[in-house]
């Protein structure tokens, strides 16, 4: 009697090891890989959305634009069309969160510079004083590829409704100027539809690292 339980308490633990492998090799099978949420303007802070969409909760989409880089070549959506991007908001003359964003937007040029998928996109939100030779010499103080990133500047308008109304990512100053605009730290991921896939602080390394991570994560689904 004692030797058959000894002999079932063997086949009881080489069982159980058995159904532990068993299900972990069928859990990464069948694990399916989260996508990145999609934003639409009435999940985010209303400061930074445009009260005319701040009701919209899907199909949000980046709208057409076109706008002047910093080598004088008008830059529309065409330039980005099937390219997955990161975009900002700057102006080269400020002295704060700027220059520590523009330092990490290099950064993420370093890691994408091979990678004909991924661009950047940095818009002036003082257009006036960021003429193209202002950008161009920006571009070449921050080491800007110009293949890879275009700094962009044009009809003030224009820009303030891109931040308002597609990328949500600045607020109004209320001085009196309806296109005056307070820009945010933030670095926005958009995929190849032109949905908004991910807001990051682009003054925080560790933000940076997960933007980096989830642009792979994006390549990966959209390869699905």
């Amino acid at each position: 009697m004692l030797s058959f339980f000894k002999d079932y308490k063997k086949f009881a633990i080489g069982f159980f090891i058995l159904s532990a492998i068993i299900i972990s090799i069928f859990y990464s099978i069948l694990k399916v890989e989260k996508p990145l949420p999609i934003y639409n303007p009435d999940s985010l802070d209303r400061t930074l959305v445009d009260s005319t969409i701040q009701h919209v909760k899907k199909y949000h989409k980046i709208a057409d634009f076109s706008l002047i880089n910093q080598n004088g070549r008008t830059i529309t959506q065409n330039d980005y069309k099937d390219k997955i991007y990161v975009a900002d908001f700057f102006f080269t003359t400020c002295p704060t969160i700027c220059p520590i964003m523009t330092d990490n937007m290099r950064d993420i040029q370093k890691e994408i510079l091979n990678d004909d998928d991924i661009m950047l996109l940095s818009h002036s939100v003082t257009p006036v004083k960021d003429s193209v030779p202002q950008l161009k010499k920006y571009a070449k103080l921050k080491g800007v590829d110009d293949a890879k990133w275009n700094l962009v500047t044009g009809d003030k308008k224009q820009i303030y409704e891109l931040a308002r109304k597609s990328y949500l990512a600045v607020k109004t100053t209320g001085n009196g100027d309806k296109y005056d605009m307070i820009h945010t730290e933030n670095f926005m991921l958009i995929d190849k539809k032109r949905q908004i896939r991910g807001f990051y602080d682009g003054t925080d390394p560790e933000a940076i690292s997960q933007l980096l991570k989830d642009i792979k994560k994006l390549k990966r689904m959209e390869k699905q």
